[in-house]
């Protein structure tokens, strides 16, 4: 079995991506959440990846880093399970938004950052109007398109619905304004049983992280 190396589940975004690939994908795994900040962050993490960011999986002596990176080798190594549409204008469509979600939206993330205890409708996040509004227009085409046949991005559950969860994460904390398809998809990725439980124990820790440390997880 494979571990994976996360941060807090209150304020790991990128952590997220790949755990729920795996977890709500049915990969199986053994999880290792290292405290963001710590020592024992930097030790354990520095014995397994050079890059000294989460997440990582470990498969035997073999680490793979970027929660990108991650997603692609758990669907090479499980192509049985479905984790990337299986139809190739689909799949490829659900590798594009991925991507986009792992190279952009950059000012969505630095006035949105992930902290899902918390609920922050008068925070000031219209720097991020651009970023969001790209997004649910994400959603809206992407379901109209490829989603018949389920609630997701793509009909049933793969790594592009992985990807967006920690961004429906964020628009709950802040309060954005969602209606219609994006209100759908929003209720459907929280409810699906993996993020359930990511998010149950992320309001179960008691770890603090200072408001102005930088985060320390990787793509």
């Amino acid at each position: 079995m494979v571990t994976l190396f996360i941060g807090n589940k209150n304020y790991s975004s990128w952590s997220l991506r790949a755990w729920l690939a795996l977890r709500a994908g049915g990969v199986p795994f053994e999880e290792r959440k290292l405290g963001l900040f710590t020592e024992a962050f930097t030790e354990q993490l520095g014995r397994v990846t050079p890059a000294g960011l989460v997440p990582v999986l470990l498969d035997g002596d073999f680490a793979v880093w970027d929660s990108l990176a991650i997603c692609e080798y758990a669907a090479e190594r499980h192509p049985d399970l479905g984790l990337w549409p299986a139809e190739a204008r689909a799949r490829a469509r659900a590798r594009s938004v991925s991507a986009q979600m792992h190279s952009g939206f950059t000012q969505l993330r630095s006035v949105m950052p992930m902290n899902i205890e918390a609920h922050l409708p008068h925070v000031d996040v219209s720097a991020a109007a651009k970023d969001i509004a790209r997004v649910q227009d994400i959603w809206q085409a992407t379901r109209a398109e490829f989603g018949a046949g389920g609630d997701f991005l793509f009909g049933r559950f793969s790594i592009a619905d992985a990807f967006y969860a920690p961004v429906v994460s964020r628009f709950t904390t802040y309060g954005v304004a969602a209606e219609g398809a994006v209100r759908d998809y929003m209720d459907a990725v929280l409810a699906l049983p993996a993020m359930r439980e990511w998010t149950e124990a992320a309001l179960a820790e008691q770890t603090f992280v200072a408001a102005d440390e930088p985060y320390r997880t990787q793509r």
